[in-house]
């Protein structure tokens, strides 16, 4: 050991042989008093060689950051990765086993949560709005493998989450359910394996929030319901962030730009990041994409009945299996080779029930929202001739896609009205399945049963002079 000393202090240090592991000490001495020297002693230690730990930041605009990085999820997390049909059964909740019971869902698949809607795109869309929530599978932690012994559906696998939920999923079409399975399987390997880490509960948090609102509303008790131990952490570091209310304000205010920025529906079907689909699309976006004025899969439709159909008792009023509707619907969807002979559509309800789905979805009816009124006007005249050429005037001025499909559509149920004796599908029995699904108010009000009553007589009215209102100028 070595000493140096001079008249105010003396340093000591451990001879270098012994410093390789242990720790390095340097005592400042005083000359003044053994109480000083022992209260200024000081010791650093090197745990590891070579790993230095990083000094944490005090200065508050580096905090805002760091917290922003934390509370706001990249933008492909909040995307849609994949969505689609397929059959789907709950057979465990919380662990608790279930009676399988099957159904057809619509698929969303997001980076860190599938959800599952009953009803069409668009009508989960509109239930969304109204405070109604999907069926929600977190991924975090979750487990998917195939399932062969737990259906004898062909093409099953099963994803079971962390909180012991199981679900299976389903296809008949296997090159689609292998599609989903390793796009739900890429899904999950991305994700933290720790289904308790505070990163996720803190996005988890943000992303069950449908409304911004909810976000910045629901920030501070999100913080709140953290456990313990994670809860300490995460507070230690909104401590030197947004320790004042004007550092708060600010990570809202960040938050609230943000959430703005955000893309639209349509900027992102304009990108082609989601892709346009048959059914709940426009029908002038069908008949641009397809270069035509009528859907191809209206005429496919029609096609098939006319074919199969024409003497089938309750044709258009009898309902087919929804299930497989839904099926039909999905593959259409996907722009998958349709071939309406198949042995699956056997049932020629199935294809009724599928081509007036098509009509019922269009976000604008085939009478257009802005001809509603004046077709009603028209079929409240007196005069039957004067109420037959008002009609025909405005059929005329429809945009060339309504008024070439409804020319086809009208058409087509003519030949069922001419089978009446056979099919039991009068004019008024048509008129009745076809009006509410062909027209309807843009602001339905409490005058909805008159309107009904509206829509049934035009639609009558189209199918019993049809000649008339589809006819040439010389007619």
């Amino acid at each position: 050991m070595q000493k140096s000393t001079n008249s105010d202090t003396s340093v000591e240090t451990l001879n270098p042989i012994h410093q390789g592991t242990g720790p390095v000490q340097m005592r400042i001495k005083n000359a003044n008093s053994h109480h000083d020297r022992l209260s200024q002693s000081k010791s650093m230690i090197l745990t590891d060689v070579g790993k230095v730990t990083e000094p944490i930041s005090r200065h508050r605009r580096n905090h805002s950051q760091h917290i922003l990085k934390d509370v706001i999820p990249p933008l492909e997390q909040l995307m849609v990765a994949k969505e689609g049909y397929l059959q789907k059964a709950k057979i465990a909740d919380g662990g608790k086993k279930l009676r399988k019971n099957w159904s057809t869902s619509w698929i969303v698949l997001s980076s860190q949560k599938i959800e599952f809607y009953k009803e069409s795109k668009q009508q989960a869309l509109s239930n969304m709005k109204a405070g109604n929530k999907p069926e929600s599978v977190d991924l975090y932690g979750a487990h998917i493998e195939w399932a062969k012994e737990k259906s004898s559906r062909k093409n099953v696998f099963q994803i079971t989450t962390a909180s012991g939920n199981e679900f299976l999923l389903q296809s008949d079409i296997e090159f689609i359910i292998l599609d989903w399975f390793h796009a739900i399987k890429n899904a999950i390997d991305r994700l933290p394996k720790d289904p308790s880490s505070p990163s996720r509960n803190l996005e988890l948090a943000k992303i069950q929030r449908s409304s911004s609102t909810d976000l910045l509303s629901h920030y501070d008790s999100d913080i709140k319901e953290q456990k313990p131990e994670h809860r300490k952490s995460l507070m230690f570091r909104l401590h030197h962030s947004a320790s004042d209310t004007s550092d708060k304000k600010r990570v809202k205010s960040r938050l609230k730009k943000f959430i703005t920025r955000r893309p639209s529906l349509k900027s992102l079907q304009e990108k082609g990041l989601i892709k346009d689909q048959i059914f709940g699309s426009h029908l002038h976006t069908v008949c641009e994409r397809e270069n035509s004025t009528v859907p191809r899969f209206v005429k496919q439709c029609i096609e098939a009945v006319e074919k199969r159909g024409l003497d089938v008792d309750g044709i258009y009023r009898v309902s087919g299996n929804l299930a497989t509707i839904q099926k039909l619907r999905f593959i259409v969807n996907q722009e998958e080779k349709l071939n309406l002979d198949d042995s699956q559509w056997e049932d020629i309800h199935v294809v009724t029930g599928a081509l007036k789905m098509f009509f019922r979805e269009l976000p604008e009816p085939l009478f257009p929202y802005s001809f509603f009124e004046q077709f009603v006007e028209a079929i409240k005249k007196q005069d039957n001739n004067t109420r037959i050429e008002t009609v025909k005037s405005l059929v005329q001025k429809l945009p060339p896609p309504n008024r070439d499909t409804m020319k086809v559509l009208f058409g087509h149920l003519t030949k069922i009205v001419a089978k009446a004796s056979k099919n039991l599908m009068s004019t008024q029995s048509l008129g009745i399945v076809f009006g509410p699904t062909l027209l309807r108010a843009e602001n339905e009000t409490g005058n909805m049963a008159i309107h009904m009553v509206y829509q049934n007589q035009i639609a009558e009215l189209m199918l019993s002079e049809y000649n008339k209102i589809f006819g040439s100028e010389e007619d």
